[in-house]
């Protein structure tokens, strides 16, 4: 197992989330460049779903371009100004030099994103692809469809050079090493859920999110060994509002922002980094780990705004969220700027009104600083709720 995270088993507990909540916030990527300093070679690819199974069965990197709190001088002029952060800040972090890829790979998840391919492709040397999801999610046809994107996808990935060939073994043992993150990413979220005053939300964040800047082998042993110690914790519960945080699928709040929120709120549940957890249950590779992990996406997955499928209302599956997560209120955000989640902003609302569910609505963006009026606004509601 190649590591790229320093030596974290003798650490304790506080001080290892903090290394993890700092690499994660830092905009030059230091695991992606030890990685390329040592002769691999990484897939970078845009929120909100990509089968990294493919990747990983190369040998390459795949790593989860997520923007980050820097300025978007070189972006601006390439983009136009009324665009959501996330967009701006991934191609900064490419044209200035701080993610070194060698190839990207983005969705028609939108506007912005299908245009953000060929906005790299024409400013970067290396090959930038769009992965097209199947718009018919229903379609019988749908699973064999994405088997051939898939495969379309790994005939580019195999060229880059050092790559390795992607044999169905291959790509059935990437696949039982996913399986193990996302049991391990299930008891991450069971512990929030049932237990949720022993790990703060901007915590189990960024145990999601390094995910995507370290290699899934040593994610799983980072994971394996910090989850006992979480368990382990000597916390008391504490009289806090139980709520849903929804409205992170693309663009991802600040951690600080998730930071206010916590200081009056358990989050037992929310849909940040949802494409690192897009599957829900393990892939039986089978005869064929291409198709199976193709029907994974379509029959074993979770709901978001950019898929459309008539068998996951997104109103109700947010319903159910709350419900089985024993959330008394909901949290909607939405970054500025995003169609796909304002659109569903006004659709999720409907539904808590009607089913009485109180909820708490924010915009935000990457650039955020300042929380304070957010603060009092979060406490007025917690308290109007917690004392209705």
């Amino acid at each position: 197992m190649t590591r790229l995270l320093e030596d974290w088993e003798g650490r304790p507990l506080d001080a290892l989330l903090g290394g993890i909540r700092d690499l994660v916030e830092d905009p030059e990527f230091p695991t992606v460049r030890a990685w390329r300093d040592a002769g691999g070679k990484v897939v970078g690819h845009f929120q909100v779903y990509f089968p990294e199974e493919i990747a990983h069965a190369a040998g390459l990197l795949p790593v989860k371009v997520r923007g980050a709190q820097i300025d978007t001088r070189q972006a601006e002029a390439r983009f136009g100004s009324y665009l959501c952060s996330i967009v701006k800040t991934s191609l900064e972090l490419a044209l200035g030099g701080r993610l070194a890829l060698d190839m990207f790979v983005t969705h028609p998840i939108c506007d912005a994103a299908r245009n953000l391919a060929a906005v790299f492709g024409r400013n970067m040397p290396y090959p930038c692809q769009i992965l097209y999801l199947p718009q018919n999610a229903n379609s019988a046809h749908s699973g064999i469809y994405l088997e051939h994107e898939y495969r379309r996808l790994a005939r580019t990935i195999e060229a880059i050079d050092g790559a390795r060939p992607i044999t169905d073994r291959a790509l059935a043992a990437s696949i039982e090493v996913f399986n193990e993150n996302r049991r391990l990413l299930r008891r991450l979220y069971q512990i929030k859920r049932e237990r949720p005053w022993l790990i703060s939300p901007e915590d189990a964040y960024v145990l999601v999110a390094v995910g995507g800047a370290i290699t899934r082998d040593e994610h799983n042993a980072l994971l394996a060994h910090v989850l006992p110690l979480i368990e382990a914790r000597g916390v008391r519960p504490q009289d806090r509002l139980r709520v849903v945080f929804e409205g992170g699928f693309c663009e991802q709040p600040p951690i600080d922002l998730l930071r206010t929120i916590g200081q009056s709120c358990y989050v037992v549940d929310d849909d940040l980094l949802i494409g690192l957890r897009w599957i829900e249950s393990d892939v039986a590779a089978g005869d064929n780990p291409w198709h199976a992990l193709a029907r994974a996406y379509l029959e074993q997955s979770t709901y978001s705004p950019v898929q459309h499928d008539l068998r996951k209302p997104k109103e109700k599956m947010l319903l159910e969220r709350i419900h089985a997560s024993g959330a008394a209120a909901a949290i909607i955000g939405a970054a500025k700027m995003c169609e796909p989640g304002l659109d569903e902003q006004v659709a999720y609302v409907r539904a808590l009104d009607e089913a009485k569910i109180p909820y708490f609505v924010s915009e935000f963006e990457e650039s955020m600083t300042s929380f304070e009026q957010l603060q009092i606004q979060l406490e007025t509601f917690v308290e109007n709720v917690m004392f209705a």
